[in-house]
């Protein structure tokens, strides 16, 4: 049975009502303290306090201080007046039991409100917060994509810079050897000019030391000489027939010599011969090699083994030697397609594959493996060069083979939102 408390004091003013509760030990966290409109309670076992108050209060404005063994309100009333006493006029157990308990659904109600109001701004500071990252997202996206445009426009503008600078280069090379040749072409004139020259000068010589022979005076007398040439006529004997054997010289370009720009012809050629020599060099004698080392299989393991330890250079080798001995294994040009895309070869890579295919003709189940190995290495090289619709139609075509492999779906579903223009974020 609990104490009821009767020796509390009370005071007011016009907007405020201040209620002193004597409890014997009372301390901060031990006392159930409810207030509503017009209902106050203190629980603190063994001791209660409980008061309808006269008039109705501001709950949300008033407070209680607990400590030194009392509990001291402080509560504000909603009409500024003054009371004429703390209490309503006492009614029986039964009203007294319903305005506690309309009290307290009262309480409970509004703490379910403040419960859904707490939760609505909750939410609405979670969608604010949510907005707020958005932008920050965006703004941040934004600048990394103009990073990335003035990046790709600075390399764009080396780039016709360095084609500029080459073209120039190429343009007074070729100016060059123009002039080079020119001279040469005009020494070679002065030299056959002076050797025309020179043999006319002979022939001159020789006619004229030849000439008193012919037409030597007669008695010495100068008449006689216009007689002799009169009644002689000097008649040429007849040329002999004869065939004169032509031959020219193949050119190598097709084009006709007054289109050709032969600096840059020869040049070509000479770089052409500069690789046929350097890949002979390269590339070992047969003769020199062992047995095993003459198995395109074993050549195969070898380069896998220098493929998987990272040594892309000496496992092309090894795939280029054993497609020399064999050309007809497509599975040397795949593993060669994919050391040329460890090293960015990309349009190496493209030839390989493509070659791989044509040796897997006709489609059979038991080269569907290969086949799916050689459209998605080449649909990747084909993206890394940024062609992305050839790509993804290599990816389709894997799927095609395999339609359960559930990692090249998702890759050529990424390329697919690349073409659309919505990449996937990274």
């Amino acid at each position: 049975m609990p104490l009821l408390v009767k020796d509390y004091t009370w005071q007011q003013a016009e907007a405020q009502v201040f209620i002193t509760v004597p409890l014997k030990g009372v301390a901060v966290g031990k006392a159930d303290i409810f207030c509503a409109e017009d209902y106050l309670k203190v629980n603190f076992p063994p001791f209660l306090f409980e008061v309808l108050l006269y008039a109705s209060i501001d709950e949300s404005k008033s407070s209680a201080k607990v400590g030194n063994g009392v509990v001291i309100f402080t509560l504000y009333k909603k009409e500024s007046t003054m009371w004429e006493q703390l209490t309503t006029v006492e009614v029986d157990k039964e009203r007294l039991q319903k305005k506690r308990e309309r009290a307290i659904l009262a309480a409970q109600e509004k703490a379910q409100e403040a419960v859904k109001e707490k939760a609505v701004k909750k939410r609405e500071n979670e969608k604010y917060s949510l907005e707020k990252m958005m932008k920050i997202d965006d703004k941040n996206r934004e600048q990394i994509e103009e990073l990335k445009r003035q990046e790709q426009r600075k390399a764009t503008e080396e780039l016709e810079k360095w084609k500029l600078q080459k073209c120039e280069e190429e343009e007074l090379k070729r100016k060059v050897e123009l002039k080079r040749k020119e001279e040469i072409k005009i020494a070679r004139q002065k030299a056959e000019a002076e050797k025309r020259k020179k043999k006319s000068e002979n022939k001159v010589e020789k006619f004229a030391s030849q000439a008193p022979n012919k037409h030597s005076l007669k008695g010495g007398n100068a008449g006689d000489i216009f007689t002799e040439n009169t009644k002689e006529k000097i008649i040429p004997c007849p040329r002999s027939a004869g065939t004169i054997q032509i031959q020219f010289t193949p050119r190598v370009f097709p084009t006709a010599m007054r289109e050709s720009l032969i600096a840059e012809e020869e040049e070509w050629l000479r770089k052409q011969a500069e690789a046929r020599r350097a890949n002979n060099a390269d590339a070992p004698d047969l003769k020199d090699l062992k047995e095993e080392e003459k198995n395109p299989e074993w050549l195969k393991d070898k380069g896998n083994k220098l493929f998987a330890s990272g040594d892309y250079l000496a496992a092309i080798n090894a795939y280029n030697l054993g497609i020399r001995l064999n050309n007809k294994l497509p599975a040397l040009y795949l593993n060669r397609a994919a050391t040329h895309l460890k090293l960015r070869n990309l349009h190496k890579a493209l030839e390989d594959c493509s070659k791989a295919l044509d040796l897997l003709t006709p489609a059979v189940p038991d080269n569907a493996d290969s086949r799916l190995k050689a459209h998605v290495r080449r649909g990747t090289a084909f993206c890394e060069l940024e062609l992305y619709v050839e790509g993804l139609q290599d990816y389709e075509a894997a799927l095609k083979i395999n339609p359960s492999n559930t990692t090249i779906r998702a890759d050529a579903e990424k390329i697919r939102r690349v073409i659309q223009g919505n990449p996937p974020e990274p």
